[in-house]
């Protein structure tokens, strides 16, 4: 063979073997940083890289452009990740697209504009989003109750409901902490705005704030919501015109017979629910499981649901993880009673040991939502005044993979997302 063609033949070689993407494999073995992989995914997007998601493929796996700059920001983050060829990606896809394999391809086209409605002075650690987001290194815009009635929410595609009380009742708190001094600061600043923006009530401020937030996922945005944010969401929703607040709370006993006032039709999620009257009573009404559930914490897991990724991509965007066990955790707002749920909402995660639904998803309007139970995926029973979760010790936790899915389930192709 003549030096020449021995030549030609290496470097046609070389092409054929060079690096083309890397991969961020998200199986439970591959990855030693979850959380920190959506980050990576995330400011590729955000610097304009094309960037796929493998539905079911080793976990729910990232496929990126092979870029010095982008195995630089792995290695300083500490996300795994695999260079691999042409022919590699080409194999992958190959097996991907199989009718044989409930696997799909979904491209991810830009970085979603992330709100998070919180109030001013909130502590990182009082919210898991929040939390995970900062860890994540996912940029977010803290905002409330103003922003959202001047309709700053066009600007955002993404919006996560902080651990609120959308009823006026104050967290329901008042029975534990009428007498704490932060209880009563947090009722003389909720007052203090309400009356700011023109309203006389709490209750009626946080209702007008609510159907905003019913507008922009109606328009089409992305709402995600845990905790107590879920269930009083709903019932302010269903509560649109009625004091269902007691004095205590709004200076002025509730309105008479108000639970058959209740219309359903305007909430989410949840149907027939049966609101709590008690103002001592640490709960806003029967679609949370707390109070009825008997799961010990060693037992205390739920499966999530396994869907079709070529004929389901949504949901199974949603529940992509590592595992389809996930460890639970409780909230003010634990688990929801899944015969309260209404029917056209999807169950993702159940927890089969109480019959609970731990982690559900809907479409209203243009725009879809989803609601998970509980406080923080890897704190199992939160009290306040408990110290912060360091998601150092937890850089895998399946539970808090299910936020980050819901974090980048916007930046996907469009045509992906019609149900």
């Amino acid at each position: 063979m003549s030096k020449p063609f021995l030549y030609i033949l290496i470097f046609l070689l070389t092409i054929t073997a060079k690096a083309s993407f890397i991969l961020l494999p998200m199986d439970e073995t591959s990855q030693q940083n979850h959380l920190k992989a959506y980050g990576i995914t995330y400011w590729c997007l955000d610097k304009n890289y094309k960037a796929s998601w493998l539905l079911n493929y080793r976990g729910g796996s990232f496929l990126l452009p092979d870029a010095e700059e982008i195995r630089k920001e792995c290695q300083i983050r500490g996300v795994s990740f695999e260079v691999i060829s042409d022919g590699d990606e080409l194999a992958i896809l190959n097996k991907i697209s199989s009718p044989s394999q409930n696997m799909e391809s979904v491209v991810l086209e830009k970085a979603p504009k992330i709100a998070v409605y919180t109030p001013k002075g909130k502590q990182p650690w009082d919210d898991a989003v929040t939390m995970v987001l900062t860890y994540a290194e996912i940029p977010f815009t803290p905002i409330y109750d103003e922003e959202v009635l001047s309709d700053q929410l066009l600007l955002y595609d993404w919006l996560h409901l902080h651990h609120e009380d959308f009823t006026g009742q104050y967290g329901k708190f008042y029975g534990a902490y009428k007498n704490a001094p932060w209880y009563i600061e947090q009722k003389k600043d909720a007052e203090t705005l309400a009356s700011k923006l023109g309203f006389p009530k709490v209750s009626q401020e946080k209702g007008a704030v609510a159907k905003k937030i019913r507008d922009f996922v109606i328009g089409g945005g992305f709402m995600f919501a845990m905790c107590s944010a879920t269930d009083s969401f709903d019932i302010a929703l269903a509560a649109d015109g009625i004091d269902i607040c007691e004095a205590m709370f709004d200076g002025d006993p509730s309105e008479g017979n108000y639970q058959s006032k209740m219309n359903y039709s305007n909430s989410f999620a949840f149907k027939d629910f049966t609101l709590e009257r008690r103002p001592e009573q640490y709960e806003f009404s029967d679609i949370d499981m707390t109070s009825k559930r008997r799961v010990p914490m060693e037992k205390d897991y739920f499966t999530l649901m396994e869907f079709s990724a070529k004929w389901d991509p949504i949901p199974s965007m949603l529940c992509q993880n590592h595992t389809q066990l996930v460890k639970g955790f409780m909230g003010q707002t634990t688990a929801f009673d899944i015969p309260l749920i209404k029917s056209n909402i999807l169950v993702m995660g159940t927890c089969e040991v109480n019959g609970e639904a731990r982690y559900i998803h809907g479409q209203k309007g243009k725009g879809m939502f989803t609601f998970y139970g509980g406080h923080d995926p890897e704190d199992f029973q939160h009290q306040v005044g408990d110290p912060p979760t360091v998601l150092d010790l937890h850089p895998n936790s399946p539970g808090y993979r299910l936020i980050l899915n819901n974090v980048l389930f916007p930046a996907a192709r469009k045509k992906k997302l019609k149900t």
